[in-house]
């Protein structure tokens, strides 16, 4: 008897609390001995529109198993933000090879104001208000995300820093 499938998810399964949104795909093609060899590459953000976002960056011999790959990778890059106001704690620069990302904070009501792969990966995460910025030439998505997630990973520390000394002062 075959397994039934209802909307995407096996009958047992709870539906995942992350949205998926499929940021680039590729066909690539490697050659070998025996020929040209075809999978598909697939880069997949997750978020819970919350403060969590993850990405996962995956090959496969076909797209649904390439998605499937990809969701499983990005599941284990989840990062949670510290949100100040509706926006980020402070304004930093990040780089990753040749892409450079800027985040700033933005007022209330100000709205998200990025492009591409940045606006995919804060709205997903539910960041309200930010002024993002891709310096320099690079229209490489995959790397773009990349110093995203490495200027959004600065947060943590920094959040945690200010939590310390804040804890320092009141108990001082």
């Amino acid at each position: 008897m075959p397994r039934q499938f209802f909307r995407g998810e096996r009958r047992g399964e709870e539906k995942s609390p992350y949205e998926q949104y499929i940021l680039d795909l590729a066909r690539v093609t490697r050659v070998t001995e025996g020929g040209k060899q075809m999978n598909f590459r697939v880069c997949l953000l997750i978020g819970d529109r919350k403060g969590r976002v993850g990405y996962g960056v995956a090959k496969g011999a076909d797209v649904q198993l390439a998605v499937e790959k990809a969701l499983h990778q990005a599941k284990k890059q989840i990062i949670s933000l510290p949100l100040v106001k509706g926006t980020i704690p402070h304004a930093v620069i990040k780089k990753y090879k040749a892409a450079k990302v800027m985040l700033k904070p933005a007022p209330e009501g100000a709205g998200l104001i990025a492009g591409g792969a940045v606006r995919a990966a804060l709205e997903l995460a539910g960041v309200p208000n930010v002024s993002a910025k891709i310096i320099g030439r690079t229209k490489n998505k995959i790397a773009i995300v990349k110093a995203t997630f490495a200027a959004l990973k600065s947060f943590k520390r920094a959040a945690g820093a200010a939590a310390k000394s804040s804890a320092a002062i009141a108990s001082a």
